[in-house]
């Protein structure tokens, strides 16, 4: 579905991106974890076309991403969970919601999928009126999971979605993940919080330094003692 080849991107004399590999494939969740400052947002601005690479390939569904602006991903089905939220604060819970469904023309579907997501966060059904710049960190989070849910995302990318949340608003956060994936979208997910992330990823990927250094499936990393120990907070005993 998404494929990226030999990336490589530099800031200011700086090497960003190293040159890496990653393949996101349809119907899974794909993780990527590493320290702050390992690549990470570098690799996802890549993909939405915000950094421009000066070597390798973006491909989704075959097609190169380079030549597709930022503002008609969300018309091939990519869309993004931004870090930091970026709800808008001074309007309505409905009002950010409806801006995810920008695009479309469907309104019948549009209020079904309405539905739909406050099946998934009844919390913000019960906030539907107020100003999102008023909500919890957790309820924004959630709003801007549901705001680009009103996109129909093929491939939903998230930056970050347990940064500065507490371990419950986590954990909740993360069996909606689960619950999106089963209906059909395709995730891929960029965490400091390596131990949430492996539980629920598929496949995953570990950077270092603009570089990948580990890959494999979800249960392998959390497993792996150099993951364990960079990561999980665990000595190699433990």
């Amino acid at each position: 579905m998404l494929k990226i080849e030999d990336l490589k991107v530099a800031y200011g004399g700086i090497q960003a991106l190293k040159g890496i590999n990653l393949e996101v494939e349809e119907g899974k969740i794909v993780a990527l974890i590493g320290a702050n400052g390992a690549g990470k947002s570098t690799t996802l601005r890549s993909i939405v076309g915000l950094v421009k690479p000066y070597s390798g390939s973006i491909t989704y569904h075959g097609e190169d991403l380079s030549k597709i602006k930022t503002k008609d991903m969300v018309r091939k089905g990519i869309t993004l969970v931004p870090e930091g939220r970026r709800v808008f604060g001074n309007l309505t819970v409905l009002e950010n919601l409806k801006i995810g469904a920008f695009y479309r023309k469907d309104e019948k579907e549009i209020k079904k999928d309405l539905e739909w997501i406050y099946t998934l966060f009844p919390r913000l059904k019960e906030r539907t009126w107020q100003q999102a710049g008023t909500l919890s960190g957790g309820e924004q989070q959630m709003l801007a999971v549901g705001r680009a849910l009103m996109s129909r995302p093929k491939l939903l990318m998230m930056d970050e979605p347990s940064l500065g949340l507490a371990p419950l608003i986590v954990k909740e956060i993360f069996n909606i993940i689960q619950q999106i994936h089963k209906e059909g979208v395709t995730i891929l997910l960029i965490e400091q919080n390596a131990n949430v992330s492996l539980k629920v990823a598929h496949q995953a990927y570990v950077m270092e330094t603009g570089k990948i250094t580990l890959q494999g499936t979800g249960k392998e990393l959390l497993t792996n003692e150099d993951v364990k120990k960079a990561y999980l907070g665990e000595s190699v005993h433990g």
